[in-house]
């Protein structure tokens, strides 16, 4: 009975299939009727499906980057001051101040390293296990790393340690290389910049969340900060035991498993609508299909050598790295000084760098319906224009800081500014703007190699700042502000307006390179 059933519905999805490539057929004047009827009465949008899909992959692959970033920052001489009784106690060594700061250094960068890694997998993963499997691999690493924290304390190992924050850099380099493709591809388009800005804010949360577990008042204790590097596990459990009931990406089913069955019948899950209601979007799965190369598949090697994705490629590696160069993470570092120096103390500083990644959180908030409102090239400009200013004031009000007594309040307000005019664009829009350049195919090298440039240039700024920063002291911002100008300057020039287009269309207008102008028909700044 079970075979008679199966048998029937392979029958069903075959012959809807052909339905389907009928609808190719349609002269433009039904296509638009249709179009116009189907909008009139379109449900699509945020369905339960892709609420909780935006959810799981928010709270329990995006936060849980965000907390390991932003954990490490105020019980930072708790840890560093284990891990000098640590070697003491196992090797009989007395590190010196500078030794020790060595390691605490290599304990919080190696971080980094394992972001990079976890990006240059992602790619493989995806492809390999699918968007899901990639996704609860990425869980997977971080439930490994917050066991290992758990037990370094009792095991007093600092091997251990470093162990772990590999993992969790493995975790969350999968997370931003994964969580805005998946997003994108099982989105109507829509909706796409909407679900595109979910990274930025699990990112911004986790922070913010890391932060506030790292007081003294929470988590941030001599007998508890081991369990404070492990308390996002338990939304990594939850996200592995939900990610199973979400459905898979119709894209990468259609295209790139030749899935064409299931593929329908997620996207049907997903927009929680009838197939037939669903032409448009099958249409441009099999335009898609159609261009799809089947003699050779996209490797991140390819994608390095292929002269028709250069340009979209530069694209995203410029602006996942440029926003990294813009000094977010330079800023938040220095703000605590620069509340120290308006006179709040040091508890009052601590609250008021708290009060920074508020402002973060809440403009990553409000930029999901920028995102779906507006512009993307509009929103971006404006956002590192006003981050290059408010760069630059940083940079004059710091340096007078001690010639009038309300010029801390102006430092203080230049670094909030700062903060709100990052998250508008430049925080949210590089994590998904290479989901939108790129076809399915070689998407997932494209964001995987984005992703790398993005942890690479966090690691750039997190290596040299502190030395620039002696050097040159608060001019340093001034190299930030360059870099984001140039961001700009060439964006301007080769960047695409992606809200509202397809895939298929926008990396058409690119396939010539450096040569492409893919905004010379657009009326866009």
């Amino acid at each position: 009975m079970k075979d008679s059933m199966d048998e029937n519905q392979e029958t069903d999805v075959s012959a809807l299939c052909i339905d389907v490539s009928k609808v190719k057929s349609l002269t433009e004047e039904s296509r638009k009727s249709e179009n116009n009827n189907v909008s009139d009465a379109d449900p699509r949008g945020w369905t339960p499906l892709l609420v909780l899909g935006g959810a799981t992959c928010c709270l329990g692959s995006a936060l849980p980057a965000g907390y390991n970033i932003g954990v490490m920052n105020n019980p930072a001489d708790l840890m560093k001051s284990f891990c000098n009784d640590s070697i003491r106690e196992r090797f009989n060594v007395q590190l010196s101040s500078h030794e020790l700061q060595i390691l605490w250094s290599t304990i919080v960068s190696v971080f980094l390293i394992g972001g990079v890694s976890g990006s240059l997998i992602a790619s493989w993963l995806s492809d390999r296990f699918g968007r899901k499997g990639a996704l609860s691999v990425g869980n997977i690493c971080g439930i490994v790393g917050a066991i290992l924290f758990l037990l370094v304390r009792d095991l007093n190992s600092v091997e251990l340690f470093l162990l772990a924050r590999v993992f969790v850099g493995l975790s969350g380099g999968l997370a931003t290389a994964l969580l805005p493709m998946y997003m994108t591809e099982i989105a109507p388009l829509k909706l796409r910049g909407a679900v595109g800005v979910l990274c930025q804010l699990g990112i911004t949360c986790g922070v913010l969340i890391g932060q506030i577990a790292g007081l003294e008042t929470v988590l941030g204790t001599p007998e508890s900060w081991h369990i404070m590097l492990a308390a996002f596990s338990p939304l990594c459990v939850v996200a592995l035991f939900v990610t199973i009931v979400l459905p898979e990406s119709p894209k990468y089913l259609y295209i790139i498993k030749g899935e064409q069955g299931k593929a329908l019948k997620a996207l049907c899950r997903l927009r929680n609508m009838d197939i037939m209601l669903l032409q448009n979007e099958i249409i441009n799965l099999q335009q898609e299909l159609a261009m799809r190369s089947t003699t050779e598949r996209w490797s991140i090697r390819r994608v390095l050598q292929e002269p028709t994705v250069r340009l979209p490629l530069f694209l995203v590696c410029l602006t996942q790295s440029g926003q990294q160069l813009s000094g977010i993470n330079a800023v938040f570092y220095y703000s605590n000084s620069i509340f120290l120096g308006a006179g709040l103390g040091i508890t009052g500083a601590q609250y008021a760098t708290l009060g920074t990644g508020v402002a973060n959180v809440l403009m990553a908030i409000i930029s999901v319906p920028i995102m779906s409102l507006f512009s993307r090239r509009k929103v971006l400009f404006l956002s590192c224009y006003l981050c290059v200013g408010c760069l630059i004031a940083l940079c004059i009000f710091i340096l007078l800081i001690h010639t009038t007594p309300f010029m801390p309040g102006l430092c203080t307000v230049a670094v909030l500014a700062y903060v709100v005019f990052y998250g508008i664009g430049l925080g949210p829009i590089p994590y998904f703007i290479g989901s939108e350049l790129f076809d399915v195919g070689p998407r997932p090298a494209a964001m995987s190699l984005g992703s790398v440039s993005n942890w690479g240039g966090n690691f750039i700024v997190g290596m040299l700042f502190p030395s620039l920063q002696a050097a040159i002291g608060p001019c340093v911002f001034l190299i930030f502000a360059g870099s984001t100008l140039i961001l700009v300057q060439i964006n301007r020039v080769y960047l695409p307006e992606t809200r509202g287009r397809s895939t298929t269309d926008i990396a058409a207008a690119m396939t010539r390179g450096f040569k492409s102008r893919p905004n010379a028909m657009l009326d866009l700044p």
